[in-house]
């Protein structure tokens, strides 16, 4: 006997499309596009919008982003480059640029690239190849083969954190050198003259301009310039902020504080005193810069200067956005304004201690 089976599954359920979603909101297809679309959602009435966005909701609609690559020429992916991704301050950073653009109907494509810049380069062109809308860099240099690259390939590109001595893209950063004055300005006020300075690498603008920053702060107070000693790290990491600070040490046993171009430096000085059996604050103080995660854990919690890391990325993503919208300024730079955060890592010095 030969048996026959009758096949019992259904046919899947078609998509829904665009059309259906206009069919049953009662509103021309052109409009439902524009409600579901966040860059024009402005554009249609309230009432209007929210019937759109409840019958999207209702047939379950997910568009075809793929189609609308090919329609618009446009893949609605932003590369972000960062040198370090391990690196607790890019992560608020991030953050900021992430969700801002999410918000705009973007994606984002994250890739920790290093300080090579001709794999940077390498990796920018793969994400051409894969028709990504703009970048933004988190990487430069103070004279940047990455942007001259963008500049020739037409791709819109912001920057944030760090800059370029000669601006040529739309930036958005922190007030470095405003935040060593900070620094600088809070020892000095607790007594400290014998300040020396772990600096960040010079061919960064961070590096450079909180350098440039401490020496024009303690220049401005009147401290003698041999009371001054500044070293200078190759990379920011905690490895590098120990081996110039004990460098620092070795060659100036008369210090009172050291200021650190950022916290992982930071962190490195309070290994460097660890292993001179130095305590910090009792021999030696220390500020940071940036307010990275967990520096309050630490021991001693670390006074330092906090940078609006979210609002650098929030900020980073709105230019992005404008560049996309052919209203970018590629003069335009935004300077956030730091602050310090004084914790135990810094104490007033006695009398007889600020000679």
């Amino acid at each position: 006997m030969q048996l026959r089976f009758k096949h019992a599954g259904r046919k899947a359920a078609k998509p829904t499309t665009l059309k259906d979603v206009a069919a049953a909101a009662g509103v021309h297809v052109s409009t439902a596009s524009r409600t579901l679309n966040p860059i024009t959602r402005h554009l249609v009435a309230g009432n209007v919008a929210l019937r759109v966005e409840r019958a999207a909701q209702k047939l379950d609609y997910r568009p075809d982003l793929v189609a609308a690559s090919l329609r618009t020429g446009r893949s609605r992916l932003i590369g972000v480059l960062v040198p370090d991704i391990a690196d607790p301050v890019f992560s608020p950073i991030l953050g900021g640029i992430t969700e801002s653009l999410l918000a705009a109907g973007y994606s984002t494509v994250i890739a920790d690239v290093g300080s090579n810049q001709d794999r940077q380069i390498e990796l920018i062109e793969g994400l051409m190849a894969r028709r990504v809308d703009g970048l933004v860099l988190a990487t430069v240099s103070r004279k940047d083969a990455v942007v001259d690259h963008c500049l020739r390939r037409g791709l819109p590109a912001v920057l944030v954190n760090r800059t370029e001595s000669q601006p040529r893209l739309a930036t958005v950063a922190s007030d470095d050198a405003g935040g060593m004055k900070l620094a600088v300005d809070h020892l000095v006020a607790l007594g400290h003259r014998r300040i020396g300075h772990v600096a960040g690498p010079q061919h960064v603008s961070t590096g450079f301009l909180r350098r440039r920053g401490f020496e024009a702060a303690v220049r401005k107070h009147g401290l003698p310039a041999a009371d001054i000693a500044v070293e200078v790290a190759s990379a920011y990491s905690r490895v590098e902020g120990e081996r110039v600070a004990g460098a620092l040490l070795d060659a100036r046993g008369d210090l009172t504080a050291i200021v650190a171009a950022n916290d992982l430096l930071a962190l490195g000085v309070y290994d460097a005193l660890h292993a001179r059996k130095l305590r910090c604050p009792a021999d030696i103080s220390v500020v940071g810069h940036n307010d990275m995660p967990l520096v309050d854990m630490v021991a001693p919690p670390l006074t330092t200067v906090r940078i609006s890391h979210r609002e650098m990325g929030e900020e980073a993503a709105r230019m992005m956005l404008e560049e996309l919208a052919g209203h970018g300024h590629r003069e335009r730079a935004v300077t956030l304004t730091p602050i310090l955060i004084v914790r135990s890592s810094s104490r007033k010095l006695n009398p007889g201690e600020a000679r």
